[in-house]
């Protein structure tokens, strides 16, 4: 996309935004529902104002890096494993709950087996966005919630990774086991280099520095993009670099202010990357998958927060304090968008198989996010009653 376009895009996303968002207000509605209708309104399958969603997209993933990285600012590295033990077991059983579930739903709407098995394996996961966007951090209450939401995420994060993996070796026709493999020995080592170079290098960096607020700001961004890129670089993803950038400097006090610092930079990006989901997906394609993602849209949405408070509760967890774990994980996630388009463009299934799963998806984003605003705090809840950040 030229240079021109691209600000004519961010204009137009921003200023579209910001009325579509007090029109939102207005109807008492989620900010993140307006930010996807914008999207769809816009893009190539609306008025066209912009016919690169693809780029909006990508710069917008930038958002999802950051977000990320500040929850793991907020978590101290031992705290981490303790949790994710214990999510463990809850993660693996419902992610087999919920792949079996949409294997039977492709099923019954007729797509073949190999297909169903695609539409099993992208409803597996629920939505880091939209789960931890929603989620306030300053109670203890919401700071457990957190922490066992950030525990299955970033376990269904790995499982979404394998998945996709897979997806890649049956474009080239191998298994990709090498690939797997190399996970396997990545993430300890990630996490190893991270906690090593903060101790012995960037913190004492940081604290020589750390009255020019300017420097902290573009060191803390430099360390959080920097740690991501080499997360891909060692077949992980961005989300999962960005986050052990965040766990490493969880324990020292710094942390606190490199959050406040970074969160309106997070959420600039985050608004161009809903209204890119949107924009990307084809309007004409709904009447020939709108039953099947109806379905199964629903079918996740009513049984997410019945198996995870099912599981949770099984782990030792408080029954109402499960429910709204399972109700802020109640969606499909953005991982499976890209399962949906990998699994496209590599053959494994067709294009009405792809956006089944696409209108699935933006249909439980933007049911979750509304049940989710309406019933629980949230940092962008219209009442004052439930608004905390």
């Amino acid at each position: 996309m030229p240079a021109d376009l691209i600000v004519s895009a961010v204009v137009t996303v921003f200023a579209g935004a910001a009325v579509l968002a007090a029109l939102a207000l207005f109807a008492r509605q989620s900010l993140l529902v307006a930010y996807i209708i914008l999207g769809g309104l816009m893009g190539p399958w609306g008025f066209g104002v912009i016919n690169h969603p693809a780029t909006i997209q990508q710069i917008g993933h930038i958002g999802i890096i950051f977000l990320l990285f500040l929850l793991g600012l907020n978590l101290h590295p031992q705290k981490l494993l303790h949790m994710l033990r214990e999510a463990t077991v809850v993660t693996l059983a419902s992610s087999v709950g919920f792949m079996a579930l949409g294997v039977g739903v492709g099923q019954l709407f007729g797509f073949t087996l190999q297909e169903s098995v695609v539409i099993g394996a992208a409803v597996m996961f629920s939505s880091t966005i939209i789960g931890l966007k929603l989620l306030p951090t300053i109670e203890l209450h919401h700071q457990h919630v957190g922490e066992i939401i950030i525990s299955i995420l970033l376990l269904q994060d790995i499982i979404a990774i394998v998945v996709l993996l897979l997806l890649e070796g049956a474009a080239q026709a191998q298994t990709g086991w090498s690939h797997i493999l190399l996970l396997a020995v990545s993430v300890p080592g990630l996490v190893a280099f991270a906690l090593l170079f903060e101790r012995y290098v960037l913190i004492r960096v940081l604290r020589r520095f750390d009255t020019i607020q300017e420097f902290i700001f573009l060191a803390a961004i430099g360390w959080c993009l920097g740690l991501a890129q080499l997360g891909t670089l060692l077949g992980l993803s961005y989300e999962i670099g960005a986050f052990i950038a965040g766990v490493a400097l969880a324990y020292n006090p710094i942390s606190m202010f490199i959050a406040e610092s970074l969160k309106p930079l997070r959420d600039f990006f985050l608004i161009m990357f809903f209204f890119s989901l949107g924009a990307g997906f084809a309007l004409p394609m709904l009447p020939s998958v709108i039953l099947p993602a109806g379905v199964l849209a629903l079918l996740m949405l009513a049984a997410k927060p019945a198996l995870f408070r099912l599981l949770l509760t099984g782990s030792g967890e408080a029954s109402r304090l499960s429910w709204e774990i399972g109700v802020r994980l109640g969606q499909i996630s953005e991982f499976s968008l890209l399962i949906a388009v990998l699994a496209s463009q590599s053959g494994v299934v067709n294009e009405r198989t792809s956006y089944t799963i696409q209108a699935a998806t933006l249909i439980t984003f933007i049911v979750s996010s509304y049940v989710i605003m309406l019933r629980y705090p949230t940092p962008i809840a219209v009442s004052d009653r439930l608004r905390k950040d």
